[in-house]
């Protein structure tokens, strides 16, 4: 295991968390959609990822309170991104799904900062984007663990 505390590794970690929270905020801003808060674009992007959930379930895969995420859930719908349905097994719960008009913003957002990055990627040399491809999957990795 490497030593993250100090040296070149420290120096590796430290690299890499600037240049993460960098490219995040560029990211941020190629919106489709300014009225959304990045955390509403998230919950739509976990529905589209992982499917309907239920507003407890989002709130754990979001790492939120339950009530925020009811507040959350309460705007998408009232935007028409998202509806709720009675849960199949527990009538008390409902279940959230994404409707047809936020996948098509998702689909035109996912373009959007595609495109963006592609206009980045052109500035690398064929090493570069080489390395930069076979480091996306430890990237998805880590935004997963």
């Amino acid at each position: 295991m490497p030593d993250l505390t100090h040296g070149d590794d420290a120096a590796a970690v430290n690299s890499l968390r600037s240049a993460v929270m960098r490219l995040s905020r560029r990211l941020k801003h190629q919106r489709v959609d300014e009225s959304l808060s990045p955390t509403e674009m998230s919950v739509l992007g976990t529905l589209s990822l992982c499917g309907s959930a239920t507003p407890g379930e989002l709130a754990r895969k979001e790492h939120v309170q339950p009530p925020s995420m009811t507040r959350i859930v309460a705007l998408l719908e009232a935007k028409g991104l998202v509806r709720l349905e009675p849960h199949p097994e527990d009538r008390r719960q409902k279940v959230v799904t994404k409707t047809e008009q936020a996948e098509a913003m998702l689909a035109e957002s996912r373009r959007k900062r595609n495109a963006f990055l592609a206009t980045l990627v052109d500035g690398l040399d064929e090493d570069e984007w080489a390395k930069l491809r076979a480091a996306a999957p430890v990237l998805e990795k880590l935004a997963h663990l």
